[in-house]
């Protein structure tokens, strides 16, 4: 699905959420038919295709309670998905008196785009990062590391907020936040179900032979199968569920990045701030559906939610007439302490030299 320009972004955006929403009912619909499998495969134990048939029986009545868990998963997830991504990553809400830098430079950004003010918050870590967040335009919110406010100029900071911005006036954060929430319901669901056959397997193991000749033609095997079926299904709902991230383009930060130099009309700066967050963004142990949020992730390869830095700063030297320095010494390295250090230290785009440098 492919977009081209500003507006088919957002309405290819607008589209892969209701996609989003259409097919979750028909993923948790087949979850809950492997929920019906370990429950005959516990209590009945019968032969393999006498126990399929036996589910299929079962899964009407168990569709209304997964209805009403995942029904009120997702509205919990709705008004409360603030609080939890706020929890996952360790951010408060900060005001203009505590972060004027900060508030003044968001407000003007929401100004000049005639969008109101989105909330802000702050993390207490070194790691440079940020993102946006939200559903409802009236609960919108954007999210910067302590790190970055400190090691970034005020173009620099100003660009990564624009960039922000421009995931909110695109429709990006709507989107990563509904599949972000699918995702973790599947991941929960399926953390049980492996919880469950973990502990089903343990007492047919333990049991299974003193059975065997008083259960009749099923004699556990057949239970061990369902299983194992069950198990499969809770594997490619895993594998749905990341496709589910996988399935918002990357092309969302070019178009971002992009956003951020119409609104700072200042490509130098967005490119000087992505090399300095350059192997810098790792906040530790942060789940991926929230991960998918940030202006950049350390994963690469086929798993990867972003482009790379050097593809981003690439296009942005391409197509907004950019210069790019290339990748920068990190604090600290041989690199960073080498006596060339002191001629990368004068040129606009490079880390500041450290105090007595």
């Amino acid at each position: 699905m492919q977009a081209i320009g500003l507006k088919t972004h957002i309405w290819n955006n607008a589209l892969k959420t209701v996609l989003l929403l259409l097919g979750f009912p028909f993923l948790m619909l087949i979850v809950c038919y492997a929920f019906t499998l370990l429950w005959v495969a516990f209590l009945e134990d019968p032969e393999v295709l006498t126990g399929l048939g036996r589910a299929l029986e079962i899964l009407p009545m168990a569709v209304p309670v997964a209805l009403a868990v995942s029904g009120s998963w997702l509205v919990f997830s709705f008004f409360a998905h603030q609080w939890m991504i706020d929890k996952l990553t360790g951010a408060t809400r900060v005001d203009r008196l505590g972060e004027p830098r900060l508030y003044n430079m968001v407000e003007t950004l929401a100004i000049s785009r005639g969008l109101r003010i989105p909330s802000i918050r702050i993390i207490e870590r070194s790691a440079l990062n940020a993102y946006a967040s939200g559903v409802r335009r009236e609960h919108y919110a954007i999210t910067v590391t302590r790190g970055l406010l400190n090691e970034l100029s005020d173009e620099e900071l100003e660009a990564v907020l624009a960039h922000e911005m421009t995931h909110i006036i695109n429709g990006d954060v709507r989107l990563i936040v509904t599949a972000a929430v699918f995702a973790g319901l599947i991941s929960l669901v399926g953390d049980l179900l492996l919880s469950d056959y973990g502990r089903g397997a343990r007492v047919m193991t333990r049991t299974g032979s003193r059975n065997s000749g008083s259960r009749g033609k099923g004699g556990g095997g057949g239970a061990i199968i369902l299983i194992l079926i069950a198990v499969l299904i809770f594997i490619l709902a895993r594998l749905a569920a990341t496709a589910l991230r996988l399935a918002i383009s990357r092309k969302r930060e070019y178009m971002a990045d992009a956003g951020a130099v119409e609104l700072t009309k200042n490509p130098d700066a967005m490119i000087s701030a992505l090399r300095k967050i350059e192997h810098r963004s790792n906040l530790g142990a942060i789940p991926g559906q929230v991960e998918a949020l940030f202006i950049d992730s350390d994963s690469s390869g086929f798993w990867a939610t972003h482009p790379s830095i050097g593809e981003r700063c690439a296009a942005l030297v391409r197509y907004a007439g950019g210069h790019d320095p290339g990748p920068l010494a990190l604090p600290g390295s041989a690199e960073a302490d080498a006596p060339d250090s002191i001629e990368k230290a004068d040129t606009p785009f490079s880390a500041p030299m450290p105090p007595g440098g």
